[in-house]
């Protein structure tokens, strides 16, 4: 176990000498410990209280009121133990999804846009403190992106925020029983297919992360043939982040790998389930679903497109979901691919601040 830095973030982050310091120690830390904690104050911290409390009493609720919490629009919603499945095994999390909220008579959903629609929310004080959490967790996503660029060596402190206008922000509420004979596993290892991992945890713990090792290739989850579930696994170094009260744990996303060209690494996680239940929250704080992302480093034909990405990933973890079903039932994957068009010729040939 290792002690992980924990770091205060400003009022707001302009760019001044004592913003470079911070951001270069931030940088420093995702790339020998692949993690690190922002304190948090009174105000987040119940915030998170009470996104834990209300996650814990969806969880108790009965099963025919959870499998009522699921839609074939969105992929917000329940998602029961054993459901994700990471390399071939099933996880032993119970899983409410977060995404974008979008009304029904919004002209997305009308559109047919694949993973748009209203959330199925269980009742309104849960869907409060969920956005209360995720409102909170956004403004340290903000900063942490401003103090992300300033690391990178970027002039331009909004080179990544330009990405995350109208973000599809979205969050993994999850509970994990307590260890039995038959299982250990609450989740297997992997990377986050996203930008930026904003978590917090009861004090229960359970999560295990693996920090860069030299000469380790990190696979690119964002092409078809690649994938990170299920690498290194049973290898060591893992490091098990021992749960702190008043802070958030920070770790950079397949997206941020992608966008530095590998100087910072998307961080392996996994959960093991401990002698009693466990809950956490994880927030993902993420590119607009248009957004077309290039690397920092100039131009390049390589990109992912957000939506097409965050769509891909989803169907791949939850094939028979009704979801999914509609999704290819109704061809909305073409919308994908015109939407990828029109960002590409948008985007073509346009140079982004090189870190």
């Amino acid at each position: 176990m290792t002690e992980l830095r924990t770091f205060h973030l400003p009022e707001s982050v302009s760019g001044t000498e004592s913003d470079i310091v911070l951001a270069r120690a931030m940088m420093q830390a995702w790339r020998t410990d692949g993690i690190f904690q922002v304190a948090t104050g009174p105000e987040q911290d119940q915030k998170t209280q009470a996104a834990i409390e209300a996650s814990r009493r969806f969880f108790r609720m009965p099963k025919a009121v959870k499998y009522g919490c699921v839609s074939d629009l969105t992929y917000s919603g329940y998602i029961a133990s054993g459901e994700e499945v990471t390399a071939g095994e099933a996880d032993y999390s119970e899983i409410f999804t977060v995404c974008k909220d979008v009304a029904r008579d919004d002209a997305r959903v009308a559109g047919q846009w694949p993973c748009h629609g209203p959330a199925p929310w269980p009742d309104a004080d849960y869907q409060r403190s969920m956005q209360a959490f995720m409102d909170g967790a956004a403004v340290f996503g903000e900063k942490l992106l401003k103090l992300t660029a300033l690391g990178l060596g970027s002039t331009d402190i909004d080179a990544l925020t330009k990405l995350t206008d109208d973000g599809w922000h979205h969050m993994r509420v999850l509970r994990f029983p307590a260890a039995s004979e038959q299982t250990s596993r609450g989740i297997g290892a992997h990377t986050d297919y996203g930008l930026l991992v904003i978590a917090a945890q009861d004090d229960v713990g359970g999560l295990y992360i693996r920090p860069p090792v030299e000469g380790e290739r990190r696979n690119r989850n964002w092409l078809a043939d690649e994938s990170a579930a299920g690498m290194y696994e049973d290898v060591d170094p893992w490091t098990f982040v021992k749960p702190v009260p008043s802070v958030l744990t920070v770790f950079p996303g397949d997206i941020l790998q992608f966008l530095t060209n590998g100087f910072l690494l998307s961080t392996p996680h996994k959960v093991r389930l401990n002698t009693r239940e466990r809950f956490a929250l994880a927030y993902f704080h993420e590119p607009s679903f248009e957004a077309c992302v290039r690397p920092l480093s100039g131009p390049t034909s390589d990109y992912i497109h957000y939506g097409s990405h965050f769509t891909n990933m989803f169907m791949r973890s939850y094939p028979d979901r009704i979801t999914t079903r509609r999704i290819l039932r109704e061809d909305r994957l073409s919308i994908l691919a015109r939407m990828r068009g029109e960002a590409e010729r948008l985007t073509a040939g346009r140079e982004m601040v090189a870190p």
